[in-house]
């Protein structure tokens, strides 16, 4: 009995310290992407993204920064916007960018992995976007645009759907006095908890799968799988393997950052990793809503398109980081205390969780929960 409770009390533990260690970055990060959602107006999103032009582009990688950070509700959202009008490519630019290029995955990648990781994983999201463009301008032909446009206005039920079209965004006075109105501090609790509940199973999931392969997973078997004694073929191989890992972890949003740690301190290659956390869009169920969406032929090209863009952006990223000497020689990806002690972690999660009780109470008197009720 023992040599299965102690493993299993291993796991459970690494899970546990991974989870303190991101607990006051992932506060932050929520805290500061319902600041943005509470300014920034999801009716305006439409119109800003007519066509696939490059300034279209960054406006769509622009708004989808300011958005909410769980995959499933960018798609939700991507296909909301798309059935009101916009282009189909700008509205995979902003699912893109919602899931890669958002406040609270950079805040947990320098804390987890280090700032190198952060920097990489925004110099390739607009070159991942712009790829994906490319290969869209020459395959995603008028016929299967007007396929998609028919399947998604029929709308058919996804995941996340009521969170995507929630808007509680003021617009009226300057940003710092729609950020300390009334109005604003309430959009800001309703869109923190909002996003807490919606990414919250994938980061319980992301935690213990991590915490699993940390504890009971050997550093030999991840080597070998790594390619680690072959550095050209484990530079290639990383971003392939990279989304095929991510594809079957089932983890997406910010909740595939522990796991990535747990990836780079077995092996993986830079370039690796930065793929595998790109690649949060194209799990299983995420395909499976894309079908529902669009249809099997435009699901099919989205998810082609979207594993080259992603391992392509990171092989460029990882040449490009190795050539400007930015690429970590240590793999010691901060993954767990030894115990939890009161030093600045600690410190740092009871300030941030005080923050969290208040947008909490606020969410609550200001009819969070009716909402909550509605929209589920």
């Amino acid at each position: 009995m023992m040599e299965l409770i102690n493993p299993l009390g291993a796991a459970l533990w690494m899970a546990f310290a991974m989870f303190w260690e991101i607990l006051w970055p992932l506060i932050l990060g929520f805290g500061l992407s319902g600041v943005v959602q509470a300014v920034v107006s999801k009716a305006e999103m439409t119109k800003l993204l007519p066509n696939d032009s490059p300034k279209t582009l960054a406006i769509a990688c622009g708004l989808g920064a300011a958005s909410s950070s769980c995959s499933y509700a960018a798609v939700a959202l991507a296909r909301s916007i798309f059935r009101k009008g916009a282009d189909f490519t700008a509205t995979m630019a902003f699912e893109l960018a919602s899931t890669n290029l958002v406040a609270e995955l950079s805040i947990i990648l320098i804390v987890l992995m280090g700032w190198q990781f952060a920097l990489a994983e925004f110099a390739g999201g607009p070159l991942m976007v712009a790829i994906m463009a490319v290969l869209f301008r020459i395959f995603l032909s008028r016929k299967l645009t007007r396929e998609a446009r028919e399947q998604a206005d029929k709308g058919t039920k996804g995941m996340m759907e009521g969170h995507a079209e929630m808007d509680m965004s003021v617009e009226e006075g300057s940003f710092w006095q729609r950020l300390i109105s009334r109005e604003g501090i309430t959009a800001t609790s309703h869109y923190f908890v909002m996003d807490v509940l919606a990414v919250w199973k994938d980061i319980v999931g992301g935690l213990l799968l991590a915490g699993a392969l940390a504890a009971w997973v050997p550093q030999d078997f991840w080597k070998n799988f790594f390619l680690t004694s072959h550095p050209v073929a484990a530079t290639i191989w990383g971003p392939m393997i990279g989304p095929v890992v991510a594809v079957l972890s089932f983890v997406c949003s910010v909740g595939n950052i522990p796991l990535a740690a747990v990836l780079w301190n077995g092996g993986i290659s830079f370039g690796g990793v930065i793929a595998f956390i790109y690649a949060d869009l194209i799990i299983l169920p995420i395909i499976d809503i894309y079908r529902k969406y669009y249809g099997w032929r435009v699901t099919g090209l989205i998810v082609v398109t979207f594993f080259v863009a992603m391992a392509v952006a990171a092989l460029v990223v990882e040449v490009v980081f190795q050539a400007l000497g930015l690429i970590p020689h240590e793999r010691a990806a901060q993954i767990i205390e030894t115990s939890i002690t009161f030093n600045h972690t600690t410190l740092l999660n009871i300030i941030f969780l005080a923050v969290a009780a208040f947008l909490v109470v606020r969410f609550l008197k200001t009819g969070g929960p009716k909402m909550l009720a509605h929209m589920s």
